[in-house]
């Protein structure tokens, strides 16, 4: 006897279920494979007002020059962290000291010795600050604190959660420093420290 009814609520749920896809379709976009390369945005930022960056010190770095910095350092920061996860440390060699990025690559070669796979989905950056900037001779060094929201869990060879969460959206505080040769052609920053 009521059995229209169970179509009408089967029918209705299904047309809220495909409203929610269609809404988190457009916020959150689709993959079309024409992405734009993160380190190559990250250099094309400061590549296209070279004669600026290469007069930054410790003494004209104002608020302009701040936020060009900042600009960037999001852009690194989520490469980075994306590229560290999925093991490809060669996308972001070209933003890591070469200290930084043996230690990176001593650890990514750790977590596959032990048949540990890493996944990250990297929700976004809701703020970052800096901390503070000094000049020491020719390098000038930046340090931001970055807080971020990821989601990311470790698992073994079988699949088993080792760590992490794969649900679960987790708010992550961060310090890097970044440094630049100031008498270097290169406008490019290098990420020569962090701290969790």
């Amino acid at each position: 006897m009521n059995y229209s009814f169970e179509y009408i609520d089967i029918i209705l749920l299904a047309m809220i279920a495909g409203f929610i896809f269609l809404r988190l379709r457009g916020i959150l976009g689709k993959k079309t494979g024409h992405e734009e390369n993160m380190r190559a945005t990250f250099s094309h930022d400061f590549s296209t007002k070279k004669e600026e960056y290469q007069k930054i010190d410790e003494n004209n770095f104002d608020e302009k020059a701040k936020a060009v910095f900042l600009k960037g350092a999001k852009i690194a920061y989520e490469s980075i962290v994306i590229n560290f996860s999925s093991g490809e440390l060669k996308k972001i060699k070209t933003l890591l000291d070469k200290k930084v990025f043996n230690e990176f690559n001593e650890a990514v070669k750790e977590r596959k010795n032990k048949g540990l796979t890493s996944e990250t989905t990297f929700i976004g950056i809701n703020s970052a600050d800096i901390k503070k900037y000094n000049q020491i001779n020719n390098l000038f060094e930046v340090t931001v604190d970055f807080v971020s929201e990821i989601i990311s869990c470790v698992e073994d060879k079988d699949k088993k959660l080792v760590s992490g969460d794969p649900k679960k959206v987790k708010k992550v505080y961060d310090t890097w420093k970044f440094s630049r040769d100031i008498k270097s052609l290169s406008p490019n920053w290098l990420l020569i420290d962090t701290q969790a």
